[in-house]
């Protein structure tokens, strides 16, 4: 037994299933977790003192790679000022600021502690100002762990085969409407049945908790025609997407202003941290302005605070979408040729630095497609690749994401592991 099976073992008599997010434990591969040391760039190291290239990246946060030395020199200089205040602080407003400056569709912001937290006020704000009980998700699309979310969610749910959760009381069930992702038939059908209820439509621009859903434009068009036409408000959930694939987030990739953003990830640089924002006339409907409450012991914490701002400051000296853009076309255009070698069925999906890879012979275009993918075949790959020294999430329903620590050497080195790993799978 090594040092991480042996951490697994005891953590799981004082954690349920030994981790603390249900993906982590590798039930779907069939593998323990590593358990991790420490990080830097690119690269992750577990107890053993093995090193993996990083693909999970925190699950999307760290953009410029981990310990990056302006992320640790933020966090260094508040460290000796105090951790929290329960009171504001100007790193707030200049978070607020930059995220205001940077996504379209944001007039004014607040902080919260987690992409769940951001998801649940949006949703509420939402209801509020509509006066409607009933939100529209769609089939495989994550927002977090809110009772009414986890419908047909992705992620976690969809790793583990979970269809929903016990402890998610029906009368609250029964105000989410789960659609098929992409399907504007359907998106139209639900309006023409229950427009005039309907408060309020969450969705990921890019979903990356079924995998990475590439969107089809004309369906995102309409989201935003149909809300606008029955008066329902449109959230983009960008946690993931924000940041990450433009500067200003899928919003300006795709051009479509929703009326509320969730944001999360990025904006705290690897420190616990959402935020929701929007139209300024919607969020002065939050209290302590208006009538909609909302609040947070922790929201705005300094610590976050400091680490998202100079993650967000970097990424604008830098500029590096165009950089990301072509290490991601060389990453998984590379896997999709290795993969045809080998005599293996795969389609790539790809979205900028994010993206996933399904062992499936058709298109993958919503939940359902992904639920159709070889799982069989993603738990080999998963432990070949693993074996080579390459870091994914456990899960074929996971975006894989790459930082601008990943140099093209790194990228050649993951393929040159995947081109071993489809061998042995062709085996």
């Amino acid at each position: 037994m090594n040092q991480s099976e042996a951490l697994f073992k005891r953590a799981c008599k004082t954690i349920p299933g030994g981790v603390n997010s249900p993906v982590r434990a590798g039930k779907s591969v069939e593998m323990t977790p590593p358990f991790i040391a420490d990080a830097s760039g690119a690269v992750i190291r577990d107890v053993e003192g093995n090193a993996y290239i990083d693909y999970v990246g925190s699950w999307g946060p760290m953009i410029l790679g981990h310990a990056h030395p302006a992320v640790t020199a933020a966090i260094q200089e508040r460290l000796g000022k105090g951790t929290s205040y329960g009171a504001p602080t100007e790193l707030e407003v200049i978070m607020a600021e930059t995220i205001v400056d940077m996504v379209p569709a944001i007039e004014m912001v607040r902080m919260v502690n987690s992409g769940t937290e951001a998801a649940m006020s949006a949703i509420r704000l939402a209801r509020g100002v509509t006066g409607r009980k009933m939100i529209v998700k769609f089939d495989g699309c994550y927002h977090g762990h809110a009772d009414s979310l986890l419908v047909s969610a992705g992620s976690g749910l969809a790793t583990l085969g979970i269809p929903g959760s016990p402890g998610v009381p029906d009368d609250l069930a029964k105000h989410t409407l789960s659609l098929p992702f992409n399907d504007t038939e359907g998106l139209n059908a639900a309006f023409d049945r229950y427009g005039h209820e309907i408060a309020c439509i969450i969705v990921e621009p890019v979903p990356a908790n079924m995998g990475v859903i590439v969107p089809d434009i004309t369906f995102l068009q309409r989201l935003r025609e149909i809300t606008t036409a029955f008066g329902a408000i449109l959230i983009f959930d960008e946690v993931i997407s924000g940041f990450r694939v433009a500067p200003g987030g899928a919003q300006e990739r795709c051009g479509i202003h929703p009326d509320l953003t969730c944001l999360g990830k990025i904006i705290g640089g690897g420190l616990p941290v959402g935020a929701y924002g929007g139209k300024r006339e919607i969020m002065l409907r939050m209290a302590p302005e208006g009538d909609v409450y909302q609040a947070g012991t922790l929201s705005g914490n300094p610590l976050a605070m400091a680490a998202g701002i100079a993650t967000l400051t970097t990424l604008r000296q830098m500029d590096p979408y165009q950089q990301l853009e072509k290490m991601g076309d060389t990453l998984f255009s590379g896997l999709k040729t290795l993969a045809e070698k080998a005599g293996i069925p795969l389609t790539v999906n790809r979205v900028g630095s994010m993206g996933s890879i399904f062992f499936a012979e058709t298109p993958v275009s919503d939940f359902k497609t992904a639920k159709a993918s070889d799982a069989g075949r993603f738990k080999q790959y998963y432990k070949a690749m693993r074996a080579r020294g390459i870091y994914l999430a456990p899960s074929p329903f996971e975006a894989a994401f790459i930082s601008t620590a990943h140099t093209e050497e790194l990228i050649e080195k993951t393929l040159r592991a995947a081109a071993g790993a489809f061998e042995e799978m062709s085996r």
